[in-house]
């Protein structure tokens, strides 16, 4: 009798632990920590050129086949952001939203994000720097296949008239 148990019990944690390494190879599948790492280090050196001040930022902004892309919440959107810009909140991100939005992966877009503003305060609360949310943007858009991003480098007040911040 304990034969069968200790057979049924090895039985039960054989399967249990086959079902676990099945599980983690589906969702190896779908989620490559090393792949985001690899691209992460890709795209440090390409985002470096990439930074641009207000001016070239609102320069830019006023040429033909460019997009300000806010990736903040729509609320946030809502609240305010910067005249002209578009909303696509990044946890919307995928090929067809991208697409949708920003028609031409060719097109060159302007980022920015709450940690480009110095009023901390709504709608735009300041994030943890290493979790500012133009380096997950950029990431995105780049591992997406949008290679003409360009970033607000600066850090300005949005109630100065230059930033051009509108509140809906």
């Amino acid at each position: 009798m304990r034969a069968v148990l200790l057979a049924f019990a090895v039985g039960l944690i054989s399967a249990s632990a086959l079902a676990q390494e099945n599980t983690q190879a589906e969702t190896s599948a779908q989620i490559n920590y090393s792949g985001f790492r690899d691209l992460t280090r890709e795209v440090e050196a390409y985002r470096e050129n990439r930074l641009v001040t207000l001016a070239d930022f609102q320069r830019m902004a006023r040429e033909p086949n460019t997009i300000v892309l806010d990736a903040r919440s729509a609320g946030a959107y809502a609240d305010g952001h910067i005249d002209g810009a578009i909303n696509l909140p990044f946890t919307d991100f995928t090929d067809q939203s991208l697409s949708g939005a920003l028609r031409d992966p060719n097109v060159r877009i302007l980022i920015y994000c709450n940690n480009n503003f110095s009023n901390n305060a709504q709608p735009v609360v300041l994030k943890r720097v290493e979790l500012a949310l133009n380096i997950q943007t950029f990431i995105n858009l780049y591992g997406y296949g949008y290679r003409n991003v360009y970033e607000l480098g600066d850090v300005v007040d949005f109630n100065d008239p230059a930033v051009g911040w509108v509140r809906s």
